[in-house]
């Protein structure tokens, strides 16, 4: 049994933030209820890389959920939504403000019906505000937030970072939020609305770069791969690849020196405290530049590791994916696909609770493949009502249906 098990969700959810949310309670145990609309999550048609017509980027972030394909367009649609949202414990939504209140299915029209029903929004910018009706993508809101500021070479452009870290911080955000709404309800026995922005997150997310700002009103720049509180902490290049020292006291510092043979590095007072290495950075790290040239990466990944010198490769996705330590924590799960078969996916951080792990409830479903299961299963309707609803355009039926 997972932690989350006999929770209903219902997910209205699409792209990243929701269903990635969504997808952390499915680990968990939850059942959750994947409403799309015929023509399904937009990220289904998000690719290539596909396999059989599956993108890979549906696949990272739908494991372990019910998919039913509804046309919300249409009040029947509409009112099958209601109806599961009465059975549900948790609904999460990213429609734009204000939309799903068109269909009757925004917070306080559902919590009259089910006053226990913990409602999830998230949006680009929130409900309130002047930019609340604007639509909001993870690109948009890194360029917006501050962190293409940070992010790049000094003397480089603004550059984004290379997932959509916004969105996947708005998804864990929001399952932090809905569990602790569920708590409170374990209280009062009451839901509530939870309105969610990724602008509000991603602001959030500068934590020490945007304090830094408030102290001075100095707004930080481009650093490249440096920290700009913390020296020496960055990417360096050997004879052959780059890899990542993280020095994060002196006392680390002091052996760094001695292992690299430069005690002279520790002896110069400039250098012997981190505040004193922040303001000569530049002469500093000019020297480990030249010295970290004169070996090859696996050389001095040995030698500073035996000398306790916190340090790591730059790797690739591959090579990360192929550490020792990727598979003795099982960092992949294999799932049987109904269409592709065996398919490894990555793995919940969570599944080392040791009583109640996450662990992955099945694959990504089709477009549809539970419609029937779930209305005749949750809302007790009959064949025939579903098959006519099919007919007249309101369901899609996929998968087995």
């Amino acid at each position: 049994m997972g932690a989350l098990d006999g929770l209903v969700v219902l997910d209205l959810s699409r792209i990243l933030a929701g269903p990635y949310a969504t997808q952390m309670l499915a680990d968990l145990g939850a059942e959750v209820w994947k409403v799309e609309s015929p023509w399904g999550d937009d990220t289904r048609r998000w690719g290539p890389p596909f396999q059989e017509g599956e993108s890979a980027y549906f696949l990272s972030t739908n494991r372990g959920k019910k998919s039913l394909a509804v046309n919300l367009k249409d009040p029947r649609g509409q009112q099958i939504v209601r109806r599961l949202a009465e059975r549900a414990d948790v609904l999460v939504e990213n429609f734009k403000a204000g939309d799903l209140a068109r269909y009757g299915l925004d917070y306080p029209s559902l919590a009259e019906v089910n006053p226990r029903l913990v409602y999830a929004s998230i949006t680009g910018f929130g409900q309130t505000g002047p930019r609340a009706a604007e639509p909001g993508y993870d690109a948009a809101l890194q360029g917006m937030t501050g962190v293409m500021s940070v992010t790049g070479d000094p003397d480089g452009p603004p550059m984004k970072v290379g997932v959509a870290w916004i969105d996947v911080l708005t998804g864990l955000t929001a399952a932090v939020g809905i569990l602790a709404a569920l708590r409170e309800r374990d209280v009062s026995g009451r839901g509530q609305h939870l309105d969610l922005a990724l602008f509000d997150v991603g602001v959030a997310a500068m934590v020490n770069q945007a304090q830094a700002y408030l102290m001075t009103g100095v707004a930080p720049q481009r650093m490249g791969n440096a920290h700009p509180q913390i020296v020496p902490y960055q990417a360096f290049e050997a004879s052959d690849k780059w890899f990542i020292l993280a020095v994060g006291n002196d006392t680390q510092y002091r052996r760094l020196t001695e292992a690299i043979g430069r005690p002279d590095l520790w002896e110069d007072a400039r250098y012997q405290t981190n505040a004193g290495r922040v303001e000569h950075r530049g002469e500093l790290v000019a020297e480990l530049v030249r010295v970290f040239r004169t070996r090859s990466r696996a050389e001095w990944l040995e030698l500073l590791r035996g000398a306790g010198v916190p340090v790591t490769p730059v790797n690739d996705v591959g090579e990360a994916l192929a550490d020792p330590q990727a598979e003795a924590r099982g960092l992949l799960w294999e799932v049987a696909h109904p269409k592709l078969g065996p398919t490894p996916l990555l793995a919940s951080p969570l599944q080392h609770m040791d009583r109640t792990p996450a662990a992955s409830a099945g694959p990504p479903p089709l477009l549809g493949q539970h419609t029937r299961e779930v209305l005749t299963g949750a809302l007790g309707m009959d064949e025939d009502e579903v098959r006519a609803l099919v007919e007249e355009g309101v369901l899609v039926l996929g998968g087995t249906g």
